[in-house]
């Protein structure tokens, strides 16, 4: 159980993200209601966290460089995973999901890209005190582990919810090690900063040893320059 929050790093690159909406059902900003009734035929909580009005949506636009933007996806999820945390063994907990959604273009980089590593890093930090955090691309379809396919979303965003233990680890199944952390998770209300950098470059390189070792190749024996994809 939680017994203390968290104080994310500092926020040396505030300002890469400017807000648009903050913790709403309804983003006026972004047309996603469409695609969040779609998304129930494939989310068991979904329909009844949106009927409770408990899935809510925090709109960014990009406004900075590519590394700034990441950092600030970084701290904007820290900020929701700990706004969630205290709450997620009460009543519907399991029900509430923060959605961080990114808006706007940062010339020469896909929002794929700056996703990827904020990701990679929360999911690491949060995954074992039970916070799940998922990603999806503006326009890519994306296929489910057993073939079902998923709609295109209407914008980026990064899913923080509570995570779902016997089913959550099957997403994970390219980095065995988070599944099994995931699965076992417990929230002792630990500072999960504690020993990490604070920097975001340093944050980066801390986060590059939890990749899964590269697959051997014919051209580079090289760790990848990004986190694996997955799922979630």
């Amino acid at each position: 159980m939680t017994t203390g929050r968290t104080t994310p790093a500092p926020r040396p690159t505030a300002g890469a993200l400017l807000l648009v909406e903050v913790s709403t059902t309804r983003p006026r900003s972004v047309d996603i209601s469409d695609y969040a009734r779609q998304m129930t035929a494939h989310c068991p909580y979904l329909a009844p966290s949106l009927r409770a009005g408990l899935t809510t949506w925090t709109v960014y636009r990009a406004d900075g460089s590519a590394e700034a933007v990441q950092a600030e996806l970084f701290h904007a999820g820290a900020q929701a995973a700990e706004w969630l945390r205290p709450v997620l063994n009460r009543p519907h907990g399991i029900l509430r999901c923060e959605n961080i959604v990114l808006v706007g273009e940062v010339p020469g980089t896909r929002h794929r890209d700056l996703l990827a590593w904020p990701h990679w890093v929360l999911k690491n930090l949060y995954g074992p005190v039970g916070v799940m955090f998922g990603k999806f691309y503006a326009g890519e379809e994306e296929v489910t582990a057993a073939g079902h396919r998923i709609p295109a979303a209407p914008a980026s965003f990064l899913p923080v919810r509570a995570a779902v233990r016997r089913r959550d680890p099957q997403f994970l199944r390219a980095t065995p090690d988070l599944a099994a952390a995931l699965a076992a998770a417990d929230d002792d209300g630990r500072d999960v900063f504690e020993h990490i950098p604070t920097e975001w470059t340093e944050i980066r390189t801390w986060a590059r040893h939890l990749l899964p070792p590269a697959k051997p190749s014919p051209s580079s024996s090289d760790r990848p320059a990004s986190p694996p994809r997955s799922s979630s």
